[in-house]
């Protein structure tokens, strides 16, 4: 700030007694002092509030001023809650050495003074970061960028300003890790996505662990609706109680990160042709050839230097519902970048109906990925990990199911892992839930079966079997059906059946009793029990 700005409207009530050509000078800080000598502590920049306890005598003006115009002063201001009004001398002493002098009444506090001292300079330093943010913006745009960490380790330092940069499956894209755990940005993700889902205006706003954070959008296109990709900015504290020129510094900087959400997309754009490459020739009865030269191409992108390549593959075909055109790939691409540290291919697929395979390209609802067979863990379990935070972003009918295929050690062997994969998806469609992941070990599974018959079909099937006995329940407060399917797990056993139901034999044989008499089945015939179970797999 500049010395004038203690005389400007809203600044505490100051009169300046001389240095009316000296406003211009820059304020760097405070100091309150009434030392005889004060030199040695000061450095420069400082408007120096005293008391006038060091005076004596006339003389001890001109000494005083003199310290302070050789240490870097920049103003003087003198209280006269102690000594009155501010002696003749020491306004000639500030005349002689050019240093401006005001006085300070004695109802306005030093610390008022001090306080709003800091509040203009951290203001300025706001303003001058928030220029220097928005210059590394279009260097960003017009060279390719230099990262975001510099960026954030500025404004952490010069203005203890913690912020960082986070994907929505909660990876962090940029910023002090050790300051915002796992666990921290998977409520602030789930936070943003959910005030998305609801159009609430941005700042979002978060509580961690009792303290405020601010959630802005940082979307690489403003026109799309891609939240499930999206990244966002995160900043410790509340944006709507600061001030203007902070505000603007938190605006430049969420465009800061979507500009490099930009450059790091459009890096991305050669992988995205390969990615649709494979997929176009998934599609086709032949094509390994050509699949092995793209994966070969997608490898020698991944990274600087030769690369080894993966053991095997694994494909992964996905749909959604409810979702914009494109926005699963979007969200598929960015859960995926830091588990297959950017070797995955991604591509738009038409959505899986049961159609043949060679239908042709999709309206951007389906997905189909290739990416390296994890070295531990299973890809289903490490998909369901990664986009679990998502579901927070996902509406009452918006859904993601997925199928993942068993590893593939050739490129031939990909497509067919992408009919298992497909198979799979099925069987994650059967369920409830907004994202479900199926795997290649269920294939061999009752479930598979439950799939492949349409929905309508299931949903006669449970009807005309269950029914009665949920009729039963609801009228009566009984307990049928979790007695019907404890029963079951324990493989008909009734001492096993009745110690896990915490019931007497007895009371376990009436509710059996009771469920047949209800269906008209047997539970002693195997396959009424059959019937049973697929029909509570169903539910």
């Amino acid at each position: 700030m500049r010395v004038a700005a203690l005389l400007a409207p809203g600044a505490p009530r100051l009169r300046l007694l001389v240095g009316e050509g000296e406003l211009d000078r820059q304020v760097t800080g405070v100091m309150t002092t009434d030392l005889h000598d004060p030199g040695r502590y000061l450095h420069g920049g400082e408007l120096v509030l005293t008391g006038m306890l060091w005076r004596t005598a006339p003389e001890d003006s001109e000494r005083f001023v003199r310290v302070l115009a050789e240490a870097g002063a920049v103003a003087l201001a003198a209280g006269e809650a102690e000594v009155g009004p501010v002696p003749a001398d020491l306004v000639q002493a500030c005349r002689r050495h050019r240093m401006p002098l005001l006085a300070v009444p004695e109802d306005i506090a030093f610390a008022s003074v001090a306080e709003y001292v800091g509040r203009q300079i951290s203001a300025d330093r706001a303003a001058d970061l928030a220029a220097l943010v928005e210059r590394h913006r279009l260097l960003v745009s017009a060279v390719g960028g230099t990262g975001l960490d510099a960026v954030l380790d500025l404004l952490g330092g010069d203005l203890d300003l913690d912020c960082w940069v986070l994907a929505p499956t909660g990876r962090m894209v940029a910023g002090p890790p050790h300051r915002l755990p796992a666990a921290d940005r998977e409520r602030l993700v789930r936070t943003h996505l959910a005030a998305r889902r609801r159009r609430a205006a941005p700042p979002h706003r978060a509580r961690l662990h009792g303290q405020p954070y601010s959630l802005l959008p940082a979307p690489a296109d403003a026109a799309a609706e891609a939240p499930l990709a999206d990244w966002l900015l995160a900043l410790a504290g509340d944006v709507t109680e600061w001030t203007a020129k902070r505000r603007q510094l938190a605006d430049n900087l969420a465009r800061l990160v979507a500009a490099e959400r930009v450059r790091r997309d459009e890096g991305r754009a050669l992988r995205r042709r390969l990615a649709d490459e494979v997929s176009a020739l998934l599609r086709q009865e032949t094509g390994a050839a050509g699949i092995g030269r793209a994966l070969y191409a997608a490898e020698a992108m991944s990274g600087p230097g030769p690369q080894r390549p993966p053991a095997a593959w694994v494909v992964v075909a996905g749909e959604s519902t409810g979702l914009p055109p494109g926005a699963l790939r979007a969200a598929l691409e960015e859960a995926l970048t830091a588990a297959a540290d950017d070797r995955a291919l991604v591509a738009a697929a038409a959505p899986d109906r049961g159609a043949a395979p060679d239908q042709g390209d999709g309206d951007g609802s389906g997905a189909l990925v290739v990416l390296p067979a994890p070295e531990a863990g299973t890809p289903a379990d490490l998909l369901r990990e990664l986009l679990a935070p998502l579901e927070a972003g996902l509406g009452p009918d918006d859904r993601i199911t997925l199928g993942v295929s068993a590893p593939a050690a050739e490129p031939g062997a990909l497509r067919g892992a992408w009919e298992e994969a497909r198979h799979a998806r099925r069987i994650a469609e059967a369920r409830s839930g907004r994202i479900c992941v199926a795997g290649p070990e269920e294939l061999a599974s009752h479930i598979l079966l439950l799939a492949a018959v349409p929905e309508e079909v299931r949903r006669a099937f449970r009807s005309r079997l269950l029914d009665p006995v949920a009729d039963y329940d609801r009228d009566h407060q009984a307990d049928l059906l979790p007695t019907l399917d404890a029963f079951l797990r324990a493989d008909g056993s009734w001492t096993r059946c009745a110690a896990e139901l915490h019931v007497h034999v007895n009371t376990l044989r009436y509710r059996i009793g009771r469920i047949e008499e209800l269906t008209g089945r047997q539970l002693s015939r195997m396959e009424d029990r059959v019937d049973f179970y697929l029909a509570l797999a169903l539910g």
